[in-house]
This record gives C-alpha cells, structure tokens and sequence, in this order.
C-alpha cells in the first residue's frame, strides 16, 4: 500500500508478522483468533462477541465491497450487528482502499480510524491460521511506531459487562413480549423477533429477571468465558422455576447450561465461521451454520433432565441443548446470521410457537 507505515504482529510465543497499517496507528493487544468466512466483515467487526480479540480473516481479498452505511431500521443500525467496532485489531492477507457496491458508503481503513482500530495488511494469514490451529488460540499484540504495549488476556475479564447496554430498552410494537437478555446481543436478533410478532424488551445483562413481565425470556450471545457471569447465571437459573420459554444462543447456550449445573470449557482455537456443520441429536438433519466463541458446553456434564440438541460435526462439540420436559432451549450456533447461512432461522419460528403456546393472549 501507497504511504503505509510499518506495523507488527507479535504473538506470545516470539512469532512474528510484518505488514502495512491500513487502520488506526496505535499498538493494541488482545487474543489472536481467526476467522473462516468469505464475507460479512462489517457485520463480524460489529459483532459484540470478538470484544478484545485481534481478528485474521481467512479470505485472501478484503475491503473491495466497502462499509455500508448508517441507516437506520426499527432504531437498529440496519447493516451492523451493533452500535460499534468491538474488536482490538484486524488482520488480512490483502486490502484494498478501492470499493464497489451498491450501498457502501466508505472504506474499510476509513471505518477502522473512526473507531480507532488497528489493521495489518500484507501478512500471512493462512500461516498464522496454521500456528492458531495446531497451538491454540494465543494473545498478541500490534505494534506501531515502536510504540510498546504488554499482552493482554481479554478472558480474564467481564467482558459482558463492557458491552451489555445500561439501561432497558424496547424495539417493536409485537403482542408477544420477549425478555432478551443483553450479554452482547447481534441486532439481528432483535430484527428476526420483531418480525415474528414480537415486543422485544433489551435488558442489561446483570438485570434481575423475576421483576419482569414476559411471554418468553430469550439470552443472547456475547464475548468472554461464560463463568465470570455469574450474576446472569443465578438469574437464568431462578427463571427456570417460571416454566416460560426460554432460547439461549452462543454465550445464551453456555450461561443456561452453567446455570442447569453443567459445566463450560475453553476450546483450543474456537468456532468461528459461516461453514461450520451440526447435526440435530438423535437424526440425520444436518445443517450449514454460523459461529462465533471461544467456550463450549461440556455435554458430559449435562443433568438427567437435559440432552444435547446439536452436535458439531467436526468435533462432536456441544452445539445446543434442550429440556426433556419444559420449554427450554438453546443453540451455540447463530441462526440470526448475518451475514451468513440462514438454513437453521427456522429456530425462531419454533421458538416463538412455544411462546405462543405458553401465553394467554
């Protein structure tokens, strides 16, 4: 790139990556993961869950299709996943600063320094992909100028907290009321329910559930390990005695199964994609979805009155649950994608039929 500074990208073993800065100059740290989709990007760089992480895109061209731009729909941005960047720095193979299509408004590298995110060009992603999948996900920093920073575990932290909004909001005029909780909940979501007859009532993610009025209590995705989410957990675990429906997705999935008191573990290098395969337990549908975490769910551990949903293909991971008798249940995919697979929306139809099943009105 024409007039591009230097930057590296240092990960905690000592490897290093040169390339060019086409974001934000400033050094920034967080964990190095990887992401396998062909296109999305403004909608994963928005998505809550990739909080602290320095994200590589998989896919060698990046950039040529823009940023859209900030339209507005039911008051949700219409084209992100939320209100704005969340991650530290991003990684790409190739970028360009020339865009074509119908809808964008600005460049890639533009959007980065609004938010003042880092991003590296130039660099070998398929052999940073290779180092990340046979030793892990690992922390990393970026660095500009000379300018030092020390690595930084975003794990280690409440990244909930960060992200979850502050006050209750409420989007649609539906005549079912859904509780969602916001652990770091993709507006998309929000937009599937709305369409589906719902009032969505967004709720902040420490929120005391018994106060509230609800057809269907829904918990949303968001970044981090699971169990420094207490607060949120005791509150699901006190909603199971309501019998209401409840549909967790991502860290949803995670949360309601720590709070059935089964346990979450840290995978190697995580699920992050548009292509990733599951299967229904107990048949042979199976399904294209789209992920997004770091934790899984260990089925092991799963009480006697819950059973697997899903299972990934690829690693016999837990990829959803299900109560054997009441109106609880969860996937660890995204059936909101977006962009992204959309073979498993059907999830919402099926939710909001037991919602509807459940109510008086």
């Amino acid at each position: 790139m024409k007039n591009s500074k230097k930057i590296r990208l240092i990960l905690e073993d000592n490897t290093e990556f040169s390339g060019y800065s086409f974001g934000a100059e400033r050094s920034v740290s967080g964990e190095v993961v990887f992401n396998t989709a062909m296109t999305g990007y403004p909608e994963s760089l928005t998505d809550p869950s990739y909080k602290g992480q320095i994200l590589a895109l998989t896919y060698p061209i990046i950039g040529n299709y823009g940023v859209p731009g900030d339209d507005r729909e039911e008051n949700l941005h219409k084209y992100y996943e939320s209100y704005a960047l969340h991650i530290s720095g991003l990684l790409v193979s190739d970028y360009t600063e020339e865009y074509s299509h119908w809808n964008a408004q600005k460049s890639l590298g533009t959007w980065l320094k609004e938010f003042g995110v880092p991003g590296i060009s130039g660099i070998d992603t398929r052999q940073l992909t290779k180092i990340l999948r046979e030793k892990g996900t690992m922390l990393g920093k970026i660095l500009l100028d000379g300018k030092e920073v020390d690595f930084y575990d975003p794990n280690k932290d409440n990244l909930v907290a960060r992200v979850s909004i502050k006050e209750k909001r409420i989007f649609g005029n539906g005549k079912y009321r859904i509780l969602l909780v916001d652990c770091g909940v993709k507006y998309n979501i929000i937009r599937n329910l709305i369409k589906r007859d719902a009032t969505v009532i967004l709720v902040p993610w420490d929120r005391d559930l018994s106060k509230e009025d609800y057809d269907g209590l829904f918990i949303s995705n968001g970044p981090g390990d699971p169990k420094k989410c207490d607060v949120t957990i005791n509150h699901i675990r006190a909603s199971f005695d309501r019998d209401k429906p409840i549909y967790g997705i991502c860290l949803g999935n995670q949360l309601m199964a720590l709070a059935a008191g089964a346990d979450s573990y840290k995978l190697k290098y995580g699920h992050r994609g548009h292509n990733q395969p599951v299967i229904q337990a107990g048949t042979h549908r199976a399904f294209i979805t789209s992920q997004n975490h770091g934790y899984a769910v260990d089925n092991k551990t799963l009480p006697d009155d819950w059973e697997p949903l899903f299972i990934n293909l690829n690693d016999d991971t837990n990829e959803g649950m299900i109560h054997k008798t009441k109106p609880f249940f969860s996937t660890q995919f995204h059936p909101e994608a977006s962009s992204g697979p959309t073979d498993t929306e059907y999830l919402f139809d099926e939710y909001m039929d037991i919602v509807k099943k459940y109510s008086d009105k």
